[in-house]
């Protein structure tokens, strides 16, 4: 069955499942929403203004979650997302919601506020940004303790998650010493070759980062 992904390098949400994609060899068309007739395709398909978005065989799949779980269901490969188990997968999700909401969120927030015209809430945004992010680095110290990956010794869903999320919220607010673990686990991420390629294929779009991308990673 032919794949196709809406998609842009630089979306976070789209590097989550490119880097699926990518751990599997699993073949795609790439519609780069840069192409020209590819994001009114997108907006026939999802009027909602968000991406990416899957195409299976005339099945349109949303949500980067949902389009990594159909992926692992129907197009499985060496590479399994999302375990057999019941209790593992549980953990999984868990993880990639705490990723997505506690994680990419809080990144977001002054990330949006510099987009604005106006700007007027960026410092306060900020704020709220350092202290959520601080506090979820905090958790997942302590949670990524005695494991390799996010939900533990196997790559998973929840590390496709991670690898965005903690990629652009140290962009945001620095990961601090204190926390080794997750330095440490996001050094991992990036030398994954699937999402490795996915922070390749974004780097000429830094310029987009209105906060300024740093000249790291």
């Amino acid at each position: 069955m032919a794949l196709t992904l809406y998609s842009h390098p630089f979306s976070s949400y789209c590097q989550k499942v490119l880097t699926a994609l990518w751990e599997n060899d699993t073949p795609f068309t790439y519609r780069h929403l840069e192409e020209p007739g590819a994001a009114e395709e997108r907006a026939a398909l999802w009027p909602f203004g968000r991406f990416p978005v899957l195409v299976d065989d005339g099945r349109t799949i949303v949500e980067s979650s949902i389009i990594i779980e159909h992926l692992d269901l129907h197009h499985w490969g060496p590479m399994r997302l999302l375990p057999d188990d019941r209790d593992a997968a549980l953990e999984v999700r868990f993880m990639d919601r705490f990723f997505d909401h506690y994680v990419m969120t809080a990144m977001q927030k002054p990330v949006f506020e510099a987009l604005r015209e106006d700007g007027t809430r960026r410092d306060e945004a900020m704020s709220e940004a350092r202290l959520a992010l601080d506090t979820a680095y905090a958790w997942l110290e302590q949670r990524l303790a005695g494991r390799t990956w996010a939900a533990g010794a196997d790559f998973t869903m929840a590390d496709c998650a991670a690898a965005p999320s903690l990629f652009y919220a140290d962009w945001v607010h620095p990961i601090g010493a204190e926390f080794q673990q997750v330095r440490a686990y996001r050094a991992r991420l990036l030398a994954r070759p699937a999402f490795a390629r996915a922070v390749e294929e974004a780097r000429p779009y830094r310029g987009y980062f209105p906060l300024g991308a740093p000249d790291r990673d």
